[in-house]
């Protein structure tokens, strides 16, 4: 695998490692990842365990990876806008769901890639030389997450976890749990989402309101407007380079 998707796949194991270190309820020094052989024993230095690491990235990526894209990344936003912008064009199924959703999880990485280059430099390549430990590490690489998420997280989305799970008023981000900040986080993605999705049905919705006028004025009350719209609505969207300003603002709204 290339650098870029080992990065990647180092971002996505440290969200399914802490995720997992924060269910679990022992210590984290009596925390072992098993070295695959014949048998299962616990792994003395990190170069030991390289083929259980690559175990545990396959299982884990195929459990959790769809749950953590969509719970703690960009993908809920774009692909609840793409949807509303496809729904506003009226195209029923065109493009189609797996387009929609490649591009947005190629949209995800392209957002999250800064953040899974600081965590393969700080955290994984120390860990990977045996500079610091498994703890050390999930601590170091799931700080750019968290800080990702806080700048997306709306204030009064973030309060009312708080209050709902009656846990201590934060002096700071550090004091705020990671089981609070993720369904803040989802909600005000969300919030945003709607608002985004709205504004792109603005255009659409008046284009298709002149054409009903127009054929009702013209008498012609067997016509569907819709059929009318769609042609106007496809031109209009070719027309403003739609793609270009829709992925646009997408991106630069993170």
């Amino acid at each position: 695998m290339n650098r870029g998707m080992l990065r990647f796949t180092v971002f996505t194991m440290f969200i399914a490692i802490f995720m997992s270190l924060y269910a679990v309820s022992f210590a984290a020094d009596a925390l072992t990842i098993p070295k695959v052989n014949i048998s299962v024993s616990p792994a003395n230095n990190p170069k030991d365990v390289s083929t259980s690491i690559q175990v545990f990235l396959l299982l884990t990526i195929l459990t959790l990876a769809p749950a953590i894209i969509i719970m703690m990344t960009p993908f809920t936003r774009i692909i609840i806008v793409l949807s509303f912008l496809r729904q506003a064009l009226g195209s029923q199924q065109i493009p189609p769901n797996q387009v929609l959703v490649g591009l947005a999880l190629f949209m995800t990485f392209f957002l999250m890639k800064p953040m899974g280059d600081e965590i393969y430099a700080k955290a994984w390549q120390p860990y990977n030389k045996g500079a610091i430990t498994l703890q050390q590490a999930v601590e170091i690489g799931v700080k750019p997450i968290r800080q990702f998420m806080f700048r997306q997280t709306r204030e009064k989305d973030l309060a009312l976890f708080i209050y709902l799970s009656k846990t201590k008023r934060p002096k700071n981000q550090e004091d705020v749990p990671t089981s609070v900040l993720i369904p803040a986080f989802i909600i005000s993605e969300l919030k945003t989402a709607f608002t985004v999705g709205f504004i792109i049905y603005i255009p659409f919705l008046i284009i298709d309101i002149v054409v009903a006028s127009t054929l009702m004025s013209m008498g012609m009350m067997m016509l569907p407007p819709v059929m009318i719209s769609l042609p106007f609505k496809i031109l209009l969207f070719i027309l403003v380079d739609g793609w270009h300003l829709i992925a646009r603002a997408l991106i630069v709204s993170f």
